[in-house]
């Protein structure tokens, strides 16, 4: 474990960390690495908003979800491989940096990649990252001997893949293939991506550690939730420079801050760090699942940036299409979330059938032309809050009663 003292570590051999290591958070430097990210999901979930806004939400879906992917499995691996492996030297700082730059590149490559098909900038950014995570694993097979097969196995498997997503790259987008093999080709390394960890860690598994892992994927969710915020932000401006302050503004943007803050609460009524480390066995499919969870943020900041928008200025989108740009993904983040919770919980926390009971509201936008985008998005927000309170009940009433009994002291 490194030293907790503020010194410059100039070297630090790489060795596993302390699964069960008392006090881990994450680092100022993961901190810093997320902010990239938060440039690259502002970056993705503006291009959204705009395919929305012109009415071509569901042309532009797919192209959301596979840069979106990218710019997860680069969280995710980082992620992951700092659990076990962080040292916070200068050679590790420096590795992190240019994984840092790569992010950057990709954001910059996101318009051209939804807009226009071009993923060559998204290519060049994956590239870079990948470079600066893969000698990072080969360090560690040096350093670490114990545990030198499973960081050759994930440096061989990410440098494989890596040169296939290039190949990819030329054959389809420079070269003779037809568009049609694009999205097999696309799934078909996304399958083999994901396999590699499990692959890797069949030789000896990898020291993450749960509480710092669960805190992690919080600390994403809340840039996501920030970007919501943001996004939503983008359209009040929108809307105010085009027609100034109204009701229905009003209502819409109230309506998405309280929808934002209930599905914060709803995420974190759950302490997922106890979970994961009873059940290690079941972390792939929980970590994977989080991919669903973070992409329905990200989409529901854009249909709250378009939905605001609309208030104020005409847009191409019909308002029922706007009312499922956040039904749909709220509905989706919340049976999402049901189901990476169950995965580490011994008991939900969240009842299943409240959850399916808030599902209905996929129906809702069909009341659109009666109750408009504003109705639709404050029964949404509305059935919301109401889940938080049926989640936050039983505790409630549970605390109260042991106080009762316990009685004065």
């Amino acid at each position: 474990m490194p030293p907790a003292n503020t010194a410059i570590r100039i070297r630090v051999r790489m060795s596993a960390r302390p699964v069960d290591e008392p006090h881990r958070a994450a680092s100022q430097l993961e901190l810093l690495f997320d902010l990239t990210f938060v440039v690259a999901v502002a970056a993705v979930t503006a291009r959204l908003a705009h395919d929305l806004a012109d009415g071509h939400g569901l042309a532009g879906l797919l192209p959301f979800l596979q840069v979106f992917f990218a710019i997860w499995w680069a969280w995710m691996n980082f992620t992951w491989f700092a659990s076990s492996y962080d040292t916070d030297d200068v050679a590790y700082r420096l590795l992190t940096m240019l994984q840092m730059a790569g992010v950057l590149v990709l954001a910059a490559g996101v318009p051209a990649a939804a807009g226009e098909a071009d993923f060559g900038l998204v290519t060049l950014g994956y590239l870079i990252m990948r470079v600066g995570l893969v000698v990072q694993w080969l360090r560690a097979a040096v350093e670490d001997r114990a545990s030198r097969r499973t960081a050759l196995r994930y440096a061989g498997g990410i440098a494989v893949l890596q040169l296939a997503w290039i190949l990819r790259f030329f054959l389809v987008e420079k070269g003779g293939l037809p568009a049609s093999s694009e999205l097999p080709i696309f799934v078909c390394l996304v399958v083999l991506e994901l396999a590699v960890p499990r692959w890797a860690e069949r030789v000896r598994p990898t020291t993450w550690h749960p509480h710092h892992i669960a805190e992690r994927y919080g600390l994403f969710t809340i840039i996501l939730l920030g970007e919501s915020v943001l996004a939503a932000s983008r359209g009040v401006e929108g809307a105010l420079g085009a027609g100034g302050i109204s009701g229905t503004l009003v209502v819409i943007a109230g309506s998405g801050l309280v929808l934002l803050f209930a599905l914060w609460w709803l995420y974190f009524l759950v302490q997922a760090g106890e979970g994961l480390s009873d059940r290690r066995h079941r972390s792939y499919l929980w970590g994977y699942g989080h991919y669903g969870v973070f992409a329905a943020l990200a989409a529901l900041g854009a249909g709250l940036e378009v939905a605001v928008e609309q208030s104020g200025q005409e847009v191409a989108a019909s308002p029922m299409a706007l009312g499922y740009a956040v039904a749909i993904p709220v509905c989706a983040y919340l049976v999402l979330l049901q189901v990476t919770h169950a995965l580490v919980l011994a008991r939900p926390v969240i009842p299943p059938r409240a959850v399916l009971g808030c599902v209905v509201v996929l129906a809702l936008p069909l009341a659109t032309p009666w109750i408009g985008v504003a109705g639709v998005i404050a029964v949404i927000s509305a059935s919301c809050v109401l889940l938080v309170a049926v989640a936050i009940w039983p505790t409630a009433i549970a605390a109260r009663t042991a106080a009762r009994h316990a009685g004065p002291e």
